[in-house]
């Protein structure tokens, strides 16, 4: 009766062995999909006669060059949040398009580099939908003297292209 159990308790362990063993097939490729989480904000902020740039980061940090100062009235400034969704581990690269062009309230225009993202490219899906991988892209703001650019508010739109590999 002994040996039975022995017997017994031999079948159910390969039993077990034989289920994790077994293989899965990966999840069929999944367009990506992209969802505006944030727009680019610079803030406020006041020029001179010469002009300068006004620099977001994808971490948020704001600086300038030239004779720009930053005025902190309440305006924000962020980077650029886009959510990209598609199956974990999808290699998906970032192409920013051509320069954007600004148009203010108040007449004039400001020009707008497209920055680094952060993750950088490429960039790789980490969590599977419903959630996302979070890209933070920022810019770069080119501001001219105050007859080019009368103070006002400026906005555009620009072009970025996610490549799914």
């Amino acid at each position: 009766m002994r040996s039975g159990m022995i017997r017994g308790t031999v079948i159910f362990l390969l039993t077990l062995l034989g289920v994790f063993n077994t293989q899965a097939q990966e999840n069929p490729p999944r367009p990506i999909g992209l969802s505006l989480q944030q727009g680019l904000s610079f803030g406020a902020f006041s020029q001179s006669l010469s002009g300068g740039t006004v620099i977001i980061t994808p971490t948020g940090i704001r600086t300038t060059t030239g004779s720009i100062v930053l005025v902190n009235q309440g305006y924000m400034y962020f980077p650029c949040i886009i959510r990209v969704q598609g199956n974990p581990g999808t290699v998906v690269h970032l192409l920013t398009g051509p320069n954007a062009i600004l148009t203010g309230s108040n007449g004039g225009t400001l020009t707008l580099q497209i920055g680094n993202s952060l993750p950088a490219d490429p960039i790789i899906i980490t969590m599977a939908p419903p959630g996302g991988t979070q890209v933070y892209i920022g810019g770069t703001l080119i501001v001219g003297n105050p007859l080019a650019n009368p103070v006002g508010t400026y906005m555009g739109s620009f072009l970025l292209m996610f490549i799914q590999e």
